[in-house]
């Protein structure tokens, strides 16, 4: 059974403009405007109270990320309703915010045992205090945190770190001029750029469905970032960059993930700047794409 998890949160972002937050946290409210929970509720799923942030502070302080004590309070909170979920057989679309819920389902799924993830992003969101003089905003060093390289504050919450083993991750969708894809491609199972998967999309979309059966992987999860889509799809969101896939590439990825996978994070659109509320009507027709496919079907060999 399906379980909507709403998780409103902007915590880990970077400030748009001086004095203002990031509209991030308005996601999971205009998903449910452009129809997305009304129609899953009609398949049979159910809806879980959502999981509010604390207060976005634009300040940081030395050798912490802005709003890390919140984002760590909120991540605890999200992980234990995780883990409540798939203990009752429920299985979690997390619908954000920004992409510092990772922290929260890489923690939950860590007190289970051993997952992979299937990282879909228009960037690595690898950096870390070991590349990076001043880690800033964890929605950009979400990856690297989930994988055990960030302050241990954040990627060892209650011992439990790494979330996810670098060899049980794969990333897909960052462009070629991404700053950390060099080291992501060093540590991780394998990274995948947008432009490797455009040129390729059935054979990258068959490697990628392929590393999901790891040997001794208790499942895995699959978060996206829909930055992964390219800004002339998808502007709604804070770091547009060209070069990114098109919404049926990523619906296609989707598709074929979701029947196998234990859960999904989404996030990073931004409401604010879709002030007509089309990118969020496109997202809500991917999800409810990928989450409605029949699960037989999805799980042919591609």
């Amino acid at each position: 059974m399906g379980l909507i998890i709403d998780v409103p949160t902007n915590l880990g972002l970077r400030p748009p403009t001086p004095g203002c937050v990031p509209g991030a946290d308005k996601a999971p409210q205009a998903l449910r405007a452009a129809g997305l929970h009304v129609a899953l509720r009609e398949q049979g799923w159910i809806e879980s109270s959502p999981i509010l942030a604390g207060r976005y502070r634009p300040e940081i302080s030395p050798g912490q990320v802005r709003n890390q004590a919140a984002i760590i309070e909120h991540a605890r909170r999200l992980a234990f309703r995780i883990t409540q979920a798939l203990g009752r057989g429920e299985k979690p679309l997390v619908l954000g915010g920004d992409c510092s819920t990772l922290l929260g389902a890489g923690l939950g799924l860590a007190e289970r045992g051993r997952y992979g993830l299937i990282h879909l992003d228009g960037h690595t969101d690898f950096r870390h205090p070991g590349n990076a003089s001043q880690p800033a905003n964890l929605a950009g060093e979400d990856l690297a945190c989930a994988v055990g390289l960030h302050y241990p504050e954040l990627s060892h919450i209650d011992g439990l770190g790494p979330y996810f083993e670098p060899r049980d991750v794969v990333h897909a969708g960052c462009r070629d001029g991404d700053a950390h894809l060099d080291e992501a491609r060093r540590r991780l199972d394998a990274v995948i750029s947008a432009s490797q998967w455009m040129a390729h999309p059935r054979s990258t979309l068959a490697d990628i469905v392929d590393r999901t059966a790891h040997d001794g992987l208790d499942g895995f999860w699959v978060h996206v970032d829909v930055d992964v889509l390219d800004p002339d799809h998808m502007p709604a969101v804070d770091s547009p960059d060209p070069g990114g896939i098109s919404p049926a590439l990523l619906s296609e990825a989707l598709a074929a993930l979701w029947p196998r996978a234990v859960g999904m994070t989404v996030g990073i659109l931004d409401p604010d700047l879709d002030p007509a509320g089309q990118y969020a009507v496109q997202v809500a027709t991917i999800i409810l794409e990928a989450v409605t496919t029949d699960s037989e079907q999805a799980a042919e060999p591609i």
